[in-house]
């Protein structure tokens, strides 16, 4: 017979026994155990004697799963300070006014959630009155993200304390008439509320770990003392499947991140079923947590549960509560004391005899109601020992009901998440179940009154003293008034003005060079925060490794391999790099905690970000617009940008579309610059806009992206005469045309217009040679800094005209009088400059780079696509043929001509 508890070879075996005799003894002792009192004694007790040695400090691997029961026993929890009725009263009326509000709105087909607060309102309502620090709190307070789905409960809460009103409670989800109240958490739409966008689920878990993060980096660098903040997010159960949503559970361990908790509401449900029908969420999540090194803590069950466990002499109760899957526990909720007598005490000899011993009430409180989520004494015990814990960080796994309160229609129900609306009998019953004070006749309109005490009322009194204690009220985002960041020092910027002569630079190494400048100014130098994935080298910025060092909170304990080179690997507590590794989204989320400081911490910080562009928009695009939404501010750069320009690498990595995807996002500002003096422009523009003096009606809330390429060029100077830098801006200027080219040609000459960005320019220019010099052509060359800024500004003037306003978009101002047609091209698919297509009134014609990339040179890859300089020719003069102003012969006798 296989021996159960036999190590298999290969792993202690390897290990010299000191003491075999020793080691046969305690072998025999559990042997023992197993015969005289079962294997399920031996366990118990080689678990308690697990959790003895890693309390003592000795090295053994971690129990990674503990009992279904409360990690705090009843008799270990602290009282809780306060009053605890009124908190009760303070509760129930934000539990109605939830419900009110959605079902009331429900009327206009808005819809809402009724059941995610009902189970989680004891899981705010114990930290806003005990734990979370508001904004005049020491540092900048807490940071709360919290669960979208509960934002009723909030609404509810700030009308109890007068922060909203009734105006308010009926405009939810209808914001058109500017008095709305936003579907879920939302910093563009009510900002003085909502600090975190966090219903795109898995990014709210992955934001609060950056966020942590972030507060030690400004703690380090001497920027903000924020050490007493603490960053709370509340999450669902079935919100941890999102990949994001565990994606950096390491990092927050590694980095000791004490200042976060993650509040998981563990109500057993997604929004379709059950969140693990067969398994149990809880276990599972408890074992993920603890493997990645957080510390854990279960809140359960109630109260009502203490007399179980009390009976439970021979372990069976805690045995078959680790037995029952989830969606068996939620049958419970629905079922009779009977089936639960029958079904959960009858699978076990010794729960029958326990049984025996309950009254039909007391199983039907334990089963239906009593939830460790629902009781503030449990959860109070919770979150001190989350804020009391060092050197990891930790997770509250609380189990609860969804629907709790609403009613046996609601409760465990898998149909509750879509479920808007009460009946009246229904919310009767409910103010019954809740104590309040609502008179029948407060229904006879038909309508669900909203339910307030008063404002004198010793429920509002409470709340708000409570709330002043702890520093004023929360949520809340504010921004402090921040006097504008000086300018950098103009030589920073003017150094790229006079081109690089016959040496070849890369915009990528032309953007690296400007932020080497510009982080060596004394008065802004130190608020740059560069952030990039595991890329720096690529990038060309390893030389700001020694003079800016990499953040780490434990600085470098190692001996670097290169530090005898003048660049060596340089780690440092108060490093000012973000060097992430091999994470796009941890980037993101360190840039969104970045951009958005000037709000969170009252400290402005400019944080750029540089990735490969093929693998910021397209894979992370959803926290750009969490970026967006959450008004944050800085510079995102996607280099090795364009379709045909990184050589070799491929169809993953050709970028041909993120100029399409960043268009979408109103907040950003996306431009393609094709020179070293026009990304100096841009910055120095996005400096003045977000962090200095934003123009009268400019919305400083944006951010910038901008593609810079890895291809070597010669670096012009920049043009002289006005508009230049204007024309940069808005996103089009004249770089030169035929006759300042020096390419004379004849009088009458046909003419064309070419439109370049980015990298596209350079062929541009050279086509502007071979027609005039094989063609008689003459061409102008403009060089598109945006597509995007240029159609936003056509759709304004649009919107003006509908408004009775006579206004002229730039695109239309710039081109005016502009001979010949209009050939676009870019690096990029051609719907990017066809974006100009509509307001461009000569004939209109545009090049790209459409379909799948691949490996190949890159003249040969643009041969593919048709963009290079001989396509360009050859599309220039069938645009001419057209209109008559060149043979059509000249078309074809150019492609045998070029090979094409």
């Amino acid at each position: 017979m296989t021996d159960p508890y036999a190590i298999q070879p290969s792993a202690l075996d390897q290990l010299p026994d000191r003491d075999p005799e020793e080691t046969a003894e305690w072998q025999a002792s559990l042997d023992a155990v197993a015969r005289e009192a079962g294997p399920h004694r031996a366990a118990y007790l080689m678990r308690r004697t697990l959790e003895r040695a890693e309390a003592g400090g000795v090295a053994l691997p971690k129990l990674l799963e503990t009992d279904y029961v409360n990690t705090i026993p009843t008799a270990a929890e602290p009282s809780v300070p306060g009053d605890e009725e009124m908190e009760r009263r303070i509760t129930a009326w934000n539990r109605w006014n939830a419900a009110a509000m959605v079902t009331r709105g429900s009327k206009y087909g808005v819809g809402g959630h009724i059941a995610t607060f009902a189970s989680a309102a004891w899981l705010y309502e114990t930290g806003f009155n005990h734990f979370f620090k508001g904004k005049e709190a020491d540092g900048s307070g807490d940071q709360l993200y919290i669960q979208g789905h509960a934002s009723p409960g909030i609404y509810a809460r700030a009308f109890l304390d007068g922060r909203l009103d009734e105006h308010h409670l009926d405009n939810f989800r209808q914001e058109a008439g500017g008095n709305g109240l936003p579907s879920y958490p939302h910093p563009r739409r009510l900002p003085w509320l909502w600090e975190f966008p966090t219903v795109s689920m898995g990014l709210g878990p992955l934001s609060a770990i950056y966020q942590a993060r972030f507060n030690r980096y400004l703690t380090n660098r001497g920027i903000k003392d924020v050490s007493a903040s603490h960053v709370w997010a509340f999450l669902g159960d079935g919100e941890m499947d999102e990949p994001e949503s565990t994606a950096a559970l390491a990092l927050a361990a590694r980095e000791e991140l004490d200042n976060l908790t993650f509040v998981i509401n563990c109500n057993l449900q997604r929004l379709d079923g059950p969140v693990r029908a067969n398994f149990k969420i809880v276990q599972e999540l408890e074992a993920q947590f603890r493997g990645a090194g957080w510390n854990v803590v279960k809140t359960l069950w109630g109260t009502a549960w203490d007399e179980l466990f009390a009976l439970d002499t021979t372990g069976a109760l805690v045995r078959r509560l680790r037995q029952v899957p989830d969606a068996q526990v939620q049958t419970y909720q629905t079922r009779d004391a009977a089936y639960i007598r029958q079904d959960f005490f009858g699978a076990d000899p010794a729960l029958v005899e326990m049984a025996k011993l309950l009254s039909d009430d007391k199983i039907l409180e334990c089963f239906h109601l009593s939830r460790g989520g629902h009781e503030a004494r449990k959860v109070y015990a919770a979150y001190k020992a989350a804020v009391e814990h060092k050197g990891a960080p930790t997770v509250i796994l609380a189990q609860t009901v969804k629907g709790h309160t609403l009613g046996q229609g609601f409760a465990s129900k898998n149909a509750n998440h879509q479920m808007k609306k009460l009946t009246v009998d229904e919310f009767k019953a409910m103010r019954d179940l809740l104590e309040l004070p609502i008179a029948d006749s407060a229904f006879d309109d038909g309508r669900v009154p909203y339910g307030h005490p008063g404002a004198d009322a010793p429920e509002v009194r409470y709340l708000q003293e409570r709330r002043a204690a702890l520093g004023g009220p929360a949520p809340a985002r504010r921004v402090h008034p921040l006097a504008p960041l000086p300018a950098p020092a103009e030589k920073a910027f003017a150094s790229f003005d006079k081109g690089s002569g016959s040496q070849n630079v890369a915009t990528t190494m032309a953007f690296v060079r400007l932020i080497k400048d510009l982080v060596r100014d004394k008065e802004t130098g130190k608020r740059w925060v560069p952030i990039v994935p595991d890329e720096a080298r690529t990038f060309g910025m390893e030389s700001l490794f020694p003079s800016l060092g990499i953040y780490s909170p434990k600085g470098q304990t190692y001996e670097p391999v290169d530090r005898d080179q003048l660049m060596y690997y340089k780690e440092a507590k108060n490093g000012q790099i973000l060097n992430e590794g091999i994470t796009e989204a941890g980037s993101m989320a360190d840039f969104i905690a970045a951009s958005t400081s000037y709000a969170t911490h009252g400290e402005a910080m400019i944080p750029f970000y540089i990735f490969y562009s093929m693998f910021g928009w397209q894979r992370t695009a959803d926290q750009m617009w969490q970026l967006g939404d959450q008004l944050g501010r800085g510079f995102l750069v996607g280099a090795t940008a364009g379709r045909t320009t990184l050589t070799g690498e491929g169809l993953q990595h050709a970028d041909g579309h993120s100029p399409v995807i960043a268009a979408t996002n109103p907040a950003a500002l996306s431009y393609d610059p094709a020179f070293a003096y026009e990304i100096a422009v841009i910055v120095k523009d996005g400096l003045r806009r977000m962090y200095g003096e934003a123009a009268p009606g400019e919305d400083p809330n944006v951010f910038y992206y901008l593609t810079v390429y890895n291809e070597p060029l010669p670096q012009p100077a920049k043009p002289s005469g006005l508009g230049v830098d204007e024309g940069i801006v808005k996103g089009l200027y004249r770089y030169n045309t035929a006759e300042s080219a020096g390419l004379s040609p004849v009088a009458n000459a046909p003419r064309i217009q070419l439109l370049g960005s980015g990298t596209a320019i350079h062929w541009a220019l050279e086509a502007q040679k071979l027609l005039a010099g094989d063609w008689g052509v003459a061409a102008d060359v403009w060089s598109a800094t945006s597509w995007t800024e240029l159609r936003r500004d056509a759709l304004e003037a649009d919107a003006a005209l509908l408004r009775g306003e006579e206004r002229v978009p730039y695109l239309r101002q710039a081109l005016h009088g502009a001979e010949g047609p209009v050939l676009a091209v870019s690096d990029y698919m051609r719907q990017v400059p066809d974006q100009i297509a509509q307001w461009v009134e000569q004939d209109y014609s545009s090049l790209g780079a459409d379909g799948f990339g691949l490996s190949d040179t890159r003249e040969a890859a643009r041969r593919h696509f048709g963009v290079d300089a001989r396509s360009i020719v050859v599309a220039a003069l069938a645009q001419l043929a057209k209109r008559g102003e060149v043979k059509a012969a000249a078309v074809k006798e150019a492609r045998e001509k070029y090979g094409l």
